[in-house]
């Protein structure tokens, strides 16, 4: 106890321990210790999570179809009801692909789908940044593997000339949008890449691109036109999407392979049926939330061009950072902010380099031109 107790003093005197915030969700805005502030920490990329009007008009379904809440089992014993498998061949089509395969969560499919695919003959090749799921699920492979320079193509290329021929496999994996930086991978170059040898595969997480980038919200995949060409696309229902769980797009073959192989996907009680439909009821009306991309997209320039030199000029999405270096000054300007109404919170080493401390900011469609203004003006006066 004495060693815990003493990595807690740690962390708290360098300004990084990390607490379980007691917040009331309110639309867009938050509510904590008395104050209201406008969320621009939020995943909910569309605001679909809190939108009554979809709200209602799912409940009303729910009620005719009698959906239980609790699948009770695994898909593989007695938890696989209809919807899930309708909610799999709805993707499927969408994305115009040969299958779709659900997961609880994001850290589930990505701790679960490298470690059942790889073995010793294989060789992952991993984008410096990508997501700690990731990286966890490359280590639980024990395939061999090695990390190429952020976005580093050429540098990419360099270990693919050097290992394509020792391996029977390889697999690039990347994320499609950063989650800390908020910039955008060269998906066609890595296609491209990928094409140059018979034995790679190539791994794309898209959970901060699906539902708000590409003409159908399909994610970068579909604005940079290459969904055909990406072996393993990931993403996730608990972001943009206001949901919750993970996909796959793959191959028949991979989907009936994993189901086989895969044990977060063997041993976890399936999502709940009542959960599943709401999912499906969104991904239904992707294609129309063309407003809500358009909103996220005009407040995510407008915030980016007012933090270039300060790690605006980074981003080329939604989430957009604001690197103040320090952990205690990051902090500091964090708490500042809160007080004056904006709910921003710090990001701090382990989760980014040391000495790029951050407030990360996380937009969603519901938040205003003005409101982003109103934050620009105090940022600046803090600043």
């Amino acid at each position: 106890m004495k060693y815990y107790n003493n990595k807690l003093e740690e962390w708290k005197s360098s300004g990084n321990l990390r607490s379980l915030p007691d917040v009331v969700h309110r639309g867009k805005w938050i509510e904590k210790e008395g104050q209201t502030m406008l969320n621009l920490s939020s995943n909910d990329y569309l605001g679909l999570s809190s939108r009554q009007d979809l709200r209602n008009e799912f409940i009303g379904q729910l009620q005719e179809s009698g959906l239980p809440f609790s699948s009770s089992s695994s898909r593989l014993l007695t938890g696989n009801f209809p919807i899930y498998t309708e909610l799999e061949e709805l993707m499927a089509e969408r994305f115009e692909r040969e299958a779709a395969l659900l997961f609880n969560s994001g850290y589930h499919a990505n701790t679960g789908i490298l470690p059942a695919l790889t073995d010793k003959q294989s060789f992952i090749l991993a984008d410096k940044l990508i997501h700690a799921s990731i990286i966890d699920g490359i280590r639980l492979s024990g395939a061999p593997y090695q990390r190429y320079r952020h976005c580093d193509y050429e540098h990419l290329e360099q270990l693919l000339v050097k290992y394509a021929h020792e391996y029977e496999q390889i697999i690039i994996v990347t994320e499609s949008i950063f989650s800390m930086d908020g910039d955008v991978a060269d998906l066609r170059r890595l296609v491209s890449l990928k094409k140059s040898y018979p034995n790679i595969w190539l791994y794309v997480d898209e959970a901060h691109a699906i539902g708000v980038r590409g003409k159908n919200g399909l994610g970068i995949a579909e604005e940079q036109d290459c969904i055909r060409d990406i072996d393993l696309l990931v993403g996730t229902f608990g972001k943009a999407l206001g949901s919750m769980g993970a996909y796959l797009i793959c191959s028949r073959t991979v989907r009936e392979y994993l189901i086989n192989t895969m044990r977060p996907l063997i041993f976890s009680t399936a999502l709940p049926p009542a959960q599943i439909a709401w999912t499906k009821f969104l991904f239904e009306k992707l294609p129309y939330f063309t407003d809500e991309r358009h909103r996220l997209s005009v407040i995510s320039r407008l915030l980016s061009e007012a933090l270039k030199g300060k790690g605006g000029e980074i981003s080329a999405s939604h989430i957009i950072p604001f690197i103040i270096g320090e952990n205690k000054d990051c902090i500091l300007t964090s708490l500042s902010l809160q007080r004056k109404g904006f709910y921003c919170l710090p990001v701090r080493p382990p989760t980014v380099p040391k000495g790029t401390a951050r407030i990360r900011f996380s937009l969603t469609a519901d938040i205003t031109e003005e409101e982003i203004r109103f934050m620009i003006y105090d940022l600046y006066q803090n600043t």
